[in-house]
């Protein structure tokens, strides 16, 4: 199914919601699981996540898997509302703030490494099927 009958607003909006939820829920999730960490896991975990799913969603746009419709519904709202660099970038600046240059820096090369590894995965896992 490569097409939806909503208008591209839409889509982004529904798709946008949805992982704005998702991202809520593992930040209220995570913590509980694996207790409370000096370190943003949650955010790491919702930009690792999108990044996986943004990476399969291009691949399968680039090998015309799907179409537009669902690259709007699921890389630009879906992708969008989960992954979250305004939170990742202000977290690290909290951890600087605090005298913890290793650990803010630990954040950096970890989202940055994992979510782009996640995106290739992704991308390469749709096309490679």
């Amino acid at each position: 199914m490569k097409h939806i009958l909503l208008h591209p607003a839409v889509l982004v909006f529904l798709g946008g919601g949805t992982g704005s939820l998702l991202r809520y829920g593992l930040a209220q999730w995570l913590p509980a699981v694996v207790g409370e960490r000096p370190f943003p896991l949650a955010i790491l975990a919702a930009n690792v996540l999108a990044s996986a799913i943004l990476g399969a969603a291009a691949g399968a746009f680039a090998g015309k898997l799907i179409g537009n419709d669902f690259r709007l519904l699921i890389g630009v709202g879906f992708c969008g509302g989960l992954s979250t660099f305004s939170s990742f970038s202000v977290d690290t600046l909290i951890l600087f703030q605090q005298g913890r240059p290793g650990v803010a820096l630990l954040n950096v090369g970890l989202n940055v490494t994992l979510c782009l590894l996640a995106s290739a995965a992704g991308f390469w896992a749709v096309l490679n099927q």
